[in-house]
């Protein structure tokens, strides 16, 4: 009779196999943390320190303009770098340039980029909100200045730097009653702080002068003199008709010095809106604050203003942003309403990445369990595996077979014995020691028939 195959289990049951949770975890954890970290950089990366803005010539209003939104942007812990340059038309260029490190720009409504050249790469460009107007101050000499621009014909006219918002408006304007560049007409281009002193001499005949490339601080000095005048355009509306981007402004007599009643007339002049250019993929943080710095630049009532009449969403070429219409239409966000700046961009930017997270943490949660039992119980199945090869080879044994078959099935069974198992599988593991004897007693069974004569 077949002596009982001793049981001497060195099986350990755990209360959880750490090992085999960490295993189901740790690729797990890793593709949740590269996901992560695709959402922190890719769907909202942190909004950055420090931004540049294309300016103005020294003492032009849109310097002085920016000088007061870096204040602003001081205060909110952002650095805002300001970038000089001719005008509206050159800060164009450079926030349409890819290459360009700049990140927003004043530009007059009327200035437009020409067509770009084939294979021209630009930058996609929106406006943040129309910000003041900018009126145009055509000034001459004389104590009879005529009241049309096609009067200029052959004078020597100072229009502005190259790339200034003057300059192009000036060549439009003239160009419309008839003088173009080439002709016996001179476009010059003149210190703002010379021009003055070169009207009364005689050097110059007229200057187109704007707040873009001048500093208004000099263009009231020149209108004050009392031998210089701004040129009132009897054609104003048929200008305003033409070009539907410009606005009419009326400056009152006696606006500038009320005591020596400067101007001494009502100043009617041809403006131009003012908006804030910014790249399309500016940071909706960094948007939100230049649109609360432009609210509390911009909002109060001044010369040429009422109060609350400015900023205003109002498109032109460019398209207005994405988040200066939803900014104009419900303010500020309540993050941005309830935090400084620095904790409202993280919260925000926490809040970007909570919701993926928790919608990658769901299915992860749901297949951990899942993915536990499969490697236990992928040990016990290993066993299962050698154990139905030894079954199939002991239904086909030949009498020389027997010892070998029976250290097979001897070292199934030790593996079976050593195995480590939470003591939540101990069910598995005592159906595997059964169907082991199992094998062992068909094993028996056959050697038995076998030695039958």
């Amino acid at each position: 009779m077949e002596t009982p195959h001793p049981i001497r289990s060195r099986t350990r049951f755990l209360r959880v196999s750490w090992r085999d949770l960490l295993v189901t975890l740790l690729p797990l954890a890793a593709a949740l943390a590269l996901a992560i970290w695709a959402v922190v950089y890719f769907v909202r990366p942190a909004a950055p320190r420090t931004i540049t803005i294309s300016t103005g010539p020294d003492g032009s209003t849109f310097q002085r303009v920016a000088e007061r939104y870096a204040e602003a942007f001081k205060r909110n812990g952002v650095t805002l770098r300001l970038k000089p340059s001719h005008g509206s038309l050159d800060n164009l260029r450079r926030l349409a340039d890819p290459r360009s490190d700049v990140d927003v720009g004043f530009a007059q409504v009327a200035v437009k980029l020409p067509d770009p050249a084939p294979g021209e790469a630009r930058r996609e460009l929106a406006s943040l909100g129309t910000l003041f107007r900018q009126p145009l101050y055509v000034l001459v000499r004389g104590s009879t200045p005529p009241d049309r621009l096609s009067a200029l014909a052959g004078k020597r006219l100072v229009v502005g730097p190259e790339g200034s918002g003057t300059r192009f408006l000036a060549l439009a304007l003239l160009k419309a009653s008839g003088i173009e560049p080439g002709g016996a007409t001179a476009l010059l281009d003149l210190d703002d702080e010379l021009v003055g002193d070169a009207l009364e001499k005689g050097q110059i005949d007229a200057a187109f002068l704007m707040g873009d490339s001048a500093s208004p601080k000099v263009i009231r000095a020149i209108v004050e003199r009392p031998d210089v005048h701004a040129l009132k355009l009897s054609q104003l509306e048929a200008y305003l008709r033409r070009f539907q981007d410009l606005d009419r402004v009326v400056i009152p007599m006696g606006a500038y010095d009320l005591a020596q009643n400067q101007p001494s007339t009502d100043l009617e002049l041809i403006a131009s809106p003012v908006e804030l250019v910014a790249r399309a993929d500016l940071h909706p943080a960094i948007s939100d604050l230049l649109l609360e710095t432009m609210r509390e630049v911009h909002g109060r009532a001044s010369l040429l203003q009422r109060a609350g009449e400015f900023p205003v969403a109002r498109e032109h070429d460019l398209p207005l942003s994405a988040d200066a219409r939803r900014y104009y239409q419900s303010g500020k966000r309540w993050l941005y309403r309830e935090l400084p700046f620095w904790a409202a961009s993280l919260a925000d930017r926490f809040l970007v990445v909570l919701l993926p997270l928790v919608l990658l943490l769901v299915p992860v949660l749901r297949a951990v369990p899942n993915l536990y039992r499969w490697r236990v119980r992928n040990r016990v199945y290993r066993v299962y595996g050698s154990l139905l090869e030894l079954e199939r080879d002991v239904l086909r044994h030949a009498p020389g077979d027997r010892a070998a078959l029976h250290g097979r099935l001897d070292a199934i069974e030790r593996r079976a014995d050593t195995l480590k198992l939470p003591v939540t599988f101990a069910d598995q593991w005592y159906v595997l020691r059964e169907h082991i004897g199992l094998v062992r007693r068909r094993l028996s069974a056959l050697e038995a028939e076998r030695r039958l004569p």
